[in-house]
């Protein structure tokens, strides 16, 4: 197949991040030297230069936050420009860090609501309320990105015990690897980002590790590897090639000797350039004692997926999730075309292409309901078996009908004020 590749030498980009392993462990293992590629790889500081570096052909693709193709298609942030997903690359992986002594006052406020995912929030909004007679200035909590995932899951857990995101609290955006630093000064009382930067926290006496997001909802999804639309459209066959690489990889990192092998690869300083032993914790979801997360409603064998559960499939439903997120933040208009940006942006054809080349089962429908599972599934047949989905809140997202899902699960707040997030 690699005679017929449009173009072989391509740069990639990632965050140091656990959920880059895919990119790191296909370059590694050789398996984008299987498929006739040569890649370099470009670890860069923040989202946004990925995005950037995307757009302007800086790079070929890169591993990407699942809601950034459609913010760029849309246009949030930077000028518009049409990306596409055909891959997820990873479930979950993310957690809500607090600084010690924010969390040692929800400990004493009632430690045995923090046991449950469900009641911690409601414990936060107490101490809120208690702290705003005081307090200057309101709580902050950073977040990676404005359309990220970990933006929208810290939010879904502030309303769930009744914070108002907009008003209660301050949110503001802190590229992951600055997380720990911005904790230790004190400028920030708490962050949700990804692995190893909750774990370096705790290991460094700076936090404690409230929940991980598998406890907001289950097996969510979190990274995918994107590429602009006009890149796939001009390199199709190179697009399917990288796709079999990083399905490659992906199915490799669900094995658990594998992950440990992983964790001294990624280590290295090119890539997470973090010690073996912080790595080990969000690799595998088995935690130091003493730094495991306070909740205990964890899942360790599914705090981070790579592959099973139909991991890979870029869902719509998933695509459809983020825009209404988007829609409840009023960074997108509600009156959009959803379900027509959703199939331009997430291509589960594309996958179906390329894992069909490698024996991967993939579902037969594009969407699915999400939060109807508390336990594994089978979805159309016995081959195949999804994870869990439940919400924190139990909710159910239908996309079929996302704008009543908005109304129902979002009351219309005013524009951020200076309590809000960074407006992207």
């Amino acid at each position: 197949m690699s005679e017929r590749l449009e173009k072989r030498e391509l740069a990639l980009g990632f965050v140091a991040l656990l959920d880059c392993a895919p990119l790191v462990i296909a370059q590694e293992l050789g398996f984008f030297e299987q498929e006739g590629l040569q890649v370099s790889l470009s670890r860069e500081s923040s989202w946004a230069n990925v995005r950037d570096k995307v757009s302007y052909g800086l790079l070929d693709g890169a591993h990407m936050l699942a809601g950034m193709p459609i913010a760029a298609t849309l246009g949030l942030g930077a000028p518009a420009l049409p990306m596409l997903t055909a891959l997820s690359l990873n479930l979950g992986g993310n957690a809500i860090t607090l600084s010690k002594q924010l969390c040692q006052r929800l400990l004493q406020a009632d430690p045995n609501a923090l046991q449950q995912p469900v009641t911690t929030s409601r414990i936060l909004a107490q101490v809120i309320a208690e702290a705003r007679a005081t307090a200057k200035k309101p709580m902050r909590f950073g977040m990676v990105f404005p359309v990220s995932s970990h933006h929208y899951l810290l939010r879904y857990w502030l309303r769930s015990g009744g914070i108002d995101p907009d008003r209660d609290v301050n949110i503001v955006v802190v590229p992951p690897a600055q997380m720990v630093s911005h904790l230790e000064a004190g400028i920030i009382q708490g962050y949700c980002v990804g692995e190893p930067w909750n774990t370096l926290a705790v290991a460094e006496g700076l936090g404690r590790l409230l929940m991980t997001s598998h406890a907001i909802w289950n097996n969510h999804p979190e990274k995918v590897f994107a590429v602009t639309r006009q890149w796939a459209e001009r390199h199709p066959q190179t697009h399917q090639a990288l796709l079999r690489s990083l399905l490659k990889a992906c199915r490799w990192l669900d094995s658990t000797e594998n992950r440990l092998a992983a964790v001294h690869i990624l280590e290295k300083g090119r890539y997470v350039n973090t010690p073996a032993e912080i790595l080990r914790a969000g690799l595998t979801g088995r935690w130091p004692a003493g730094s495991e997360p306070i909740t205990t409603s964890q899942a360790a064998d599914d705090v981070l997926v790579f592959h099973r559960y139909a991991a890979n499939f870029p869902w719509r439903s998933h695509a459809l999730w983020f825009m209404a997120q988007m829609a409840a933040c009023r960074q997108i208009e509600p009156d959009l075309d959803f379900s027509a940006l959703a199939a331009q942006v997430y291509r589960p054809d594309l996958y179906r292409q390329a894992a069909h080349t490698l024996g991967v089962v993939c579902p037969a429908v594009d969407s699915k309901i999400e939060g109807e599972h508390r336990t594994g599934w089978h979805c159309q047949n016995a081959s195949l078996t999804l994870g869990a989905d439940r919400f924190l809140d139990d909710a159910r997202f239908d996309p079929a009908t996302v704008r009543d899902y908005i109304q129902r699960q979002h009351v219309p707040l005013s524009r951020p004020t200076q309590h809000g997030e960074q407006p992207l």
